[in-house]
């Protein structure tokens, strides 16, 4: 029976040790013979482990959600979307005005008190204010965002910031960034770590970018009069009477030869800036946009623009506005600038075109941000550091020389005060550097210089537990059990202290995970990863060459202890 256990036991070491030592030293590709010498085998290890921003050089970004402009733009959205509701149900208001100076509220004038709770009514039926509360007095209702809707709002526009940001630089290309919550709950920060990335300024203005797509109605005169433009502002705004109407907005546009079809011009050289008139809200907002991709057009080798594509839903307004506008214009409205305006000779659907004489890379860069989605609210850089890679090479150096000296002094110690039972503790402490390795590369965890201090603590750790049980089994002898009941003995005594303190470490280690930054999850990451391994390699492995020893004669009568 024992034979059969050990037997089980050394099969299962030697699967876990050999797939372990195939995914730290194993090449992600077909293998050359030049993998297998010391160099090659050094640098397919140091490709197959994640290396943190401290060890490989890169870029550190801090960033702020500016959470403020996405309330005050929420409310303002809501002011607009309260006043058509009460026009679409044919009460006119006397005036709505939003508040956003510290406390966010929309308040609507009534002409006749008595036409409140109608407008109320409609409104509910239009907008969704599930965060708002109403209050009325005299002829006005007041809607108030709450303190905690404005924290709740916050919060949900700060995450979505980093999954949009996440988005953009896996689509840019940035390896293995790290994006995630920086500071105090409130602070609406986002740490940006890029290792490898030295000149960060195309990533920071990608990051920033605004990618807020609409399609609207261009007023002009019917076809075949061509669009209707202004040399100002002013003017645009005084062929409206002065006033710019809720359902009108003016916007800056710069001037093309005259649009062809859809989506297309004949010539995208850009003149001089223009103003024109469009209807608002927007037929399509760019959240029915389904995809979006750098195209190079006929202009040339440098000449792209950008092909876009909606969403069924999208697709079915799109269709159907298209279908009843035919001889109109529509302008490609971006970030708050028309693009493009774009003659509808027929109904179209789903697709569409944003000319402008792009080069390749800000067409790829505007597509990316398109795909990605609009940022909820700006962002703004408050902490911005280069880490160059010598230094990260320096700190690799300065890590394994310090993992390596710690190593051979542990394995001296255990070799001149336990004799031939210090090989049981090294093989043990060896197995768990190749399996910790190994569960880093597995999980794709990163390995910073907190990491490797993480690294060198599991293997003090370690020893530690190979200690107690060394020092059990002496104990056991000592009081005259033979080697092989005290062997038993020691390692059942020694097992609960050693979970004990393993147990302890790893939640310490889990509230740091949680709680901290950086370094300290760096830090924890190889820490719990190695105690964990620590439970296998220290008890199970080391018991197992225990039982080898035993089994190899009838009676052993002593023990290097």
């Amino acid at each position: 029976m024992k034979k059969k256990n050990l037997v089980q036991r050394t099969i299962i070491i030697a699967v876990v040790t050999l797939v372990s030592l195939y995914i730290v030293i194993g090449p992600r590709r077909k293998p050359k013979l030049s993998d297998f010498t010391w160099s090659g085998i050094k640098a397919t290890l140091a490709s197959n482990i994640r290396l943190g921003l401290d060890l490989k050089g890169g870029s550190h970004l801090v960033m702020r959600v500016k959470t403020d402009d996405f309330l005050k733009s929420l409310t303002e959205g809501n002011r607009l979307a309260i006043e058509n509701a009460a026009k679409a149900a044919g009460l006119q208001p006397k005036e709505v005005r939003a508040e956003t100076a510290g406390n966010y509220a929309i308040t609507l004038e009534a002409d006749d008190p008595s036409k409140l709770s109608a407008i109320e009514e409609a409104v509910k039926q239009k907008v969704d204010l599930t965060e708002w509360s109403a209050s009325k007095s005299g002829n006005t209702i007041t809607w108030t965002l709450t303190p905690t809707a404005q924290r709740n709002l916050a919060e949900q526009a700060t995450e979505q910031a980093h999954k949009i940001i996440l988005s953009r630089l896996e689509g840019v290309g940035v390896v293995e960034p790290l994006v995630q919550r920086h500071g105090a709950q409130n602070s609406h920060q986002i740490l940006v770590q890029m290792p490898g990335i030295q000149d960060p300024e195309r990533v920071k203005q990608l990051l920033k970018a605004d990618s807020n797509l609409e399609l609207v109605h261009v007023t002009s005169p019917p076809s075949p009069a061509p669009v209707k433009t202004y040399n100002t502002k002013e003017e645009a705004e005084a062929s409206l009477g002065g006033v710019v109407a809720p359902n009108r907005r003016v916007l800056p546009y710069s001037e093309r030869t005259e649009p062809t079809a859809a989506g297309q011009a004949v010539d995208n050289a850009p003149k001089d800036k223009k103003w024109v008139v469009v209807e608002w809200p927007p037929v399509v907002g760019g959240n029915e946009l389904r995809n979006a991709s750098a195209v190079q057009s006929s202009g040339g080798a440098e000449d792209y623009q950008i092909s876009f594509s909606f969403k069924p839903t999208g697709a079915e307004k799109f269709g159907a506005w298209t279908g009843a506008n035919i001889n109109q214009y529509m302008g490609v409205v971006l970030n708050d600038e028309v693009k493009s305006i774009a003659y509808i000779k027929s109904q179209i659907f789903d697709q569409g075109e944003i000319s402008g004489r792009f080069t390749k890379q800000s067409a790829e860069d505007l597509a990316l941000t398109l795909r990605s989605g609009a940022l909820p609210a700006k962002i703004e850089y408050q902490e911005e550091r280069t880490v160059g890679p010598s230094l990260g090479a320096d700190s690799i150096r300065s890590g394994v020389r310090a993992s390596v000296f710690g190593l051979l002094f542990v394995v001296a110690f255990m070799f001149f005060y336990y004799r031939g039972a210090g090989v049981n503790a090294v093989v043990a402490l060896l197995l768990n550097m190749i399996l910790m390795l190994a569960a880093l590369i597995v999980f794709e965890a990163t390995l910073t210089l907190p990491g490797i201090a993480g690294i060198i603590l599991t293997i003090g750790m370690a020893v530690d537990s190979n200690v107690l049980i060394f020092e059990r089994i002496r104990e056991e002898l000592q009081s005259g059990k033979t080697i092989a009941s005290a062997i038993d003995q020691g390692f059942k005594r020694a097992i609960v202290t050693i979970i004990d303190t393993h147990v302890t470490t790893v939640i310490s280690s889990l509230f740091l995970f949680v709680f901290g930054t950086g370094p300290l999850r760096g830090f924890a990451v190889t820490l719990i990863i190695g105690l964990l391994i620590n439970l296998f390699s220290a008890v199970y492995v080391s018991r197992t060459i225990f039982i080898w020893q035993l089994s190899r004669k009838r009676r052993v009568e002593s023990l290097s202890i």
